[in-house]
């Protein structure tokens, strides 16, 4: 028994249409989601269904079946919709569905790393709405209501109330929401999309270059120095600083993915699943130290939050007048390799980042060419 059988839609078609597709989880259970194409425009619903493919009992048996057959009516379901969509039909129902309900059950249902930023968007649009528009009741504002203006304005809060990327980022997640509700019939078309052929997409302006600041060798070493209350938090940053992983990873890296012999780590990037191999320098195996069992994890981290919160007390505590968060260390890492007396081209370095292109590592040049501007600088001024 199998998910029901689709033609593939085929690149540059304009055909809407819902796929019920399968993922096998690292579990070896099959999760069920549906794959929708509308506009040529593709999101994903997890179904939170799943398969027992080594199901032998009877009872196991019928559950795969029931999830299937369930699974396939809301494939049914949603692809009327979709045609409801050819003739600009939405429900009169669904047409009253509130906002911050619809995004809370989103977010409820949301599976990927960017979680918390998701909730990051719906709490800044939150606010924006007791700012700006006091009349509106959040708790009956419906996302029919949300309009291009309203976009527009929300845009110009975010850019207000947000340094370098952030801003940008929490609009992006915030247009997912969207999206979503678009998928879902909710709306027939985003406020954010063009209205009319003449239109722009609104966007939110996104900043230039690396706006995340750096550590330098010299404050690196000053932290290696600096007494830490939660001396793990500081040994996983530092060891960060030297191998360029997302904290993500960090926390989740046992012993298992480290070949000492060959003194490399392999893992598989939990943001893009790219899988890399990262040479260790000898900084970077004393922090790891000796491994009690092969399966154990090499730091014991507590969450995101108070990770940062708790190298924020360590950069404050050295010395270093720098906002540093967690991500900073793979920033810091990528600019003082290409400062560095070896100088790596940007492909050894995009190589070590896990970048699936240099386009990416390219943001760290202008980084590195604003250094060398700032040295030239600081040369004194010769009587001539």
């Amino acid at each position: 028994m199998g998910a029901t059988s689709q033609k593939k839609v085929k690149k540059g078609t304009k055909k809407n249409n819902v796929v019920l597709r399968e993922k096998i989880l690292i579990s070896g259970n099959i999760s069920l989601y549906l794959d929708i194409y509308r506009d040529g425009q593709r999101s994903y619903e997890f179904l939170k269904l799943y398969i027992n493919p080594k199901a032998r009992n009877p009872i196991d048996k019928e559950q795969n079946r029931a999830n299937y057959e369930l699974a396939n009516r809301i494939r049914t379901d949603r692809e009327n919709e979709l045609n409801n969509l050819a003739f600009d039909y939405i429900p009169v129902a669904k047409q009253k569905v509130l906002f911050f309900e619809f995004a809370q059950n989103y977010l409820d249902n949301y599976t990927k790393k960017d979680k918390a930023m998701i909730n990051g968007a719906i709490e800044d649009f939150r606010r924006f709405i007791k700012e700006d528009y006091p009349g509106i009741k959040l708790e009956t504002l419906k996302i029919s209501q949300i309009d291009r203006l309203m976009i527009i304005h929300f845009i110009d809060f975010l850019q207000d109330n947000h340094k370098g990327e952030g801003a940008n980022s929490y609009y992006s997640r915030f247009k997912k929401i969207l999206n979503y509700a678009v998928a879902r019939n909710i709306i027939s078309k985003s406020p954010a999309q063009k209205k009319e052929p003449g239109d722009k997409e609104l966007t939110c302006r996104k900043p230039s270059g690396l706006r995340k600041q750096i550590l330098t060798n010299n404050e690196i070493q000053l932290l290696a120095k600096t007494n830490c209350s939660r001396p793990e938090i500081k040994k996983a940053f530092l060891f960060c600083l030297c191998t360029g992983l997302r904290f993500v990873d960090v926390k989740a890296l046992r012993y298992s993915d480290i070949d000492f012999s060959a003194a490399q780590l392999k893992i598989d990037q939990q943001k893009t699943g790219n899988s890399v191999i990262i040479d260790l320098n000898q900084t970077a195996l004393k922090l790891i130290g000796k491994p009690e069992t092969e399966d154990s994890v090499v730091f014991d981290l507590p969450g995101r939050k108070w990770a940062t919160k708790t190298i924020s007390n360590l950069v404050k505590k050295a010395g270093i007048n720098k906002h540093i968060t967690w991500h900073c260390a793979r920033h810091s890492l990528a600019v003082n390799l290409l400062t560095s007396d070896e100088k790596p081209d940007i492909k050894t370095v995009s190589s070590i980042l896990g970048h699936t292109s240099t386009r990416t590592t390219e943001v760290y040049m202008h980084v590195v060419d604003d250094l060398k501007k700032k040295a030239v600088n600081a040369l004194p001024e010769y009587e001539l």
